[in-house]
């Protein structure tokens, strides 16, 4: 029966890692993110990888195949437990490939569906229990919003999962 393990890599060779393991018939999962990035005033989002050095593969274990993991490019070794490779329960890839996106980045945080000018209600913190006025998301994040205080609108920024919808 096959399962999943992590294989631990080079640093920065994930990618070189996937593409020698899945060159030799391993399914491969390489989960990665949109990380946002600044420089020199230029914000912009890289691909960057959810584990960095690590990458998961699923062969089975009675197989003698999986022993060339160690000899592939971009890999040290495969996670153990003693001598033995550690499995990786199924249910950790299955949510890994549920978040991902049509490009095949994990979406990380609540996924939020607020337009601009939506009410929600803040959950922690110390505005929790009073209702905002969604403005705009920070990054995967925060959130932007306007919240009323002492008879005036006041900008607030706060963590998304403060962030609770209007019931």
């Amino acid at each position: 029966m096959k399962r999943w393990y992590a294989v631990y890599t080079k640093p920065r060779n994930e990618e070189l890692a996937t593409q020698h393991l899945a060159r030799q018939g391993f399914e491969i999962v390489y989960p990665r993110y949109l990380k946002r990035r600044s420089h020199a005033r230029v914000v912009s989002s890289v691909s960057a990888p959810l584990f960095p050095r690590y990458v998961f593969a699923s062969f089975e274990i009675a197989a003698p195949s999986w022993s060339a993991i160690r000899s592939t490019r971009g890999v040290i070794d495969l996670v153990r437990n003693g001598t033995i490779p550690a499995p990786v329960p199924d249910e950790i890839i299955g949510e890994i490939r549920r978040r991902a996106d049509d490009n095949g980045h994990v979406v990380l945080g609540k996924q939020l569906h607020l337009e601009r000018g939506d009410s929600f209600c803040i959950d922690t913190g110390p505005f929790a229990a009073h209702v905002a006025i969604f403005e705009e998301r920070r990054d995967n994040d925060r959130v932007i919003a306007l919240l009323s205080l002492l008879g005036r609108k006041v900008t607030v920024q706060m963590p998304i999962d403060a962030v609770v919808p209007v019931m």
